[in-house]
């Protein structure tokens, strides 16, 4: 085999080995462990929570976000809130106070993660809950989120979001149930590889003030993997969130998220084994790693394919597969049929990999942040 050959079947197995062959080779895993995916923990006491919410003008929704969250079935004396406003033209602030608020932080603009980083360091929870503005949660979904803490190996947990509002052309909501389904079997083995931004916890002691250009979901459950502590996805800890309504408006923000996300994979260390089990780092490379280099993968595999077409039968039928993913992917844009749709999702969202990492290298790394239009 050449050369040339081998870089093609080791693109193309990859493509599907992340996305098709990972899902069934951590269900044959967990088969083997014979054990439940989560056993809930219990406390003696319920521990005091810090709900924070970083809020950059949401004037619209802010008020209905404090009173969501003060309706959680949890003591009062129990719960603090706190309001990070990064930098808010609008009456976002006054508007939180208003409605209730214990802490409203008025911040200069610094980005998401500084005003996160703002906000932990005010807190006084032991258990720091973090969530959207526009993501409201069921009312029990805080005691559920905090009941693995309980043990003190875990870390980070993040619970289950559901996208609402699917009148749009957008399939992130079809997506999202499958990926927390592979969360699911991740946290049943050695803990999921990210997480969320709509309902998530960190217990306070391994919080980590991350740099402006990181991201919660991602860092921290291979950031506290490192420290020996293990992140977990508690389905049962419920929220929702209205959806981005256009693919396109799915693209562009996939895209802003993307801009940081090789300073997380290589200032951070995430490519560091140091620190992990095997079986965490066999999860982190099959479904973070690969999956972020899937548009390269793409690249390679057409190039390698284009190359190979006189070499047989099978490399045809593979090239015709390849033109037949990007015609569905063209039409998807002028024809709401289900393959098309969904050629053009999968197609769009590889992309915003690439797309975000020429922002990156043209505009150097992100701090700021901009509200994704249709979700409030």
């Amino acid at each position: 085999m050449t050369a040339i050959a081998i870089l093609f079947w080791l693109s193309a197995g990859s493509i599907v080995y992340t996305h098709l062959g990972y899902p069934l080779v951590l269900r044959a895993l967990l088969s083997l462990r014979r054990r439940p995916t989560l056993d809930p923990g219990t406390w003696e006491e319920l521990p005091k929570v810090s709900v924070i919410v970083a809020a950059y003008d949401e004037e619209e929704v802010i008020e209905a976000k404090v009173a969501n969250a003060l309706a959680l079935d949890y003591p009062r004396e129990r719960l603090e809130l706190i309001i990070a406003s990064d930098g808010s033209t609008d009456a976002t602030a006054e508007r939180a106070r208003a409605a209730g608020a214990d802490l409203v932080l008025e911040l200069p603009r610094g980005g998401k993660i500084a005003a996160q980083n703002a906000a932990a360091e005010r807190a006084s929870g032991e258990i720091l809950a973090f969530s959207d503005a526009n993501s409201l949660w069921q009312p029990d979904a805080l005691r559920h989120l905090i009941e693995p803490f309980a043990d003190p190996a875990i870390g980070y947990a993040c619970g289950q979001v559901r996208f609402v509002d699917p009148a749009g052309d957008n399939l992130e909501g079809s997506y999202w149930h499958y990926e927390m389904k592979v969360r699911e079997m991740e946290s049943g083995l050695a803990g999921v590889t990210a997480g969320n931004g709509a309902i998530y916890a960190v217990r306070a002691g391994a919080y980590l003030p991350l740099a402006p250009s990181s991201s919660h979901d991602l860092s921290f459950p291979f950031q506290l993997a490192k420290r020996g502590k293990r992140s977990l996805y508690v389905p049962w800890a419920r929220a929702e969130e209205k959806m981005v309504p256009t693919l396109e408006g799915e693209f562009a923000r996939k895209r802003r998220m993307m801009v940081g996300l090789w300073d997380i994979v290589v200032g951070e260390r995430m490519l560091s084994p140091r620190g992990y089990t095997p079986l965490y780092a066999f999860e982190l490379a099959s479904h973070r790693l690969l999956r972020y280099l899937t548009p390269f993968l793409h690249l390679i595999a057409f190039l390698t394919n284009l190359a190979l077409l006189d070499q047989g039968w099978v490399y045809v039928v593979a090239y015709g597969i390849q033109l037949a993913l990007i015609a569905a992917s063209i039409l998807g844009g002028q024809f709401r049929v289900a393959p098309f749709r969904i050629a053009r999702y999968y197609a769009m969202t590889t992309l915003s990999i690439a797309a975000g990492l020429w922002d990156r290298m043209r505009q150097g790394p992100p701090a700021k942040w901009d509200k994704a239009p249709g979700t409030r």
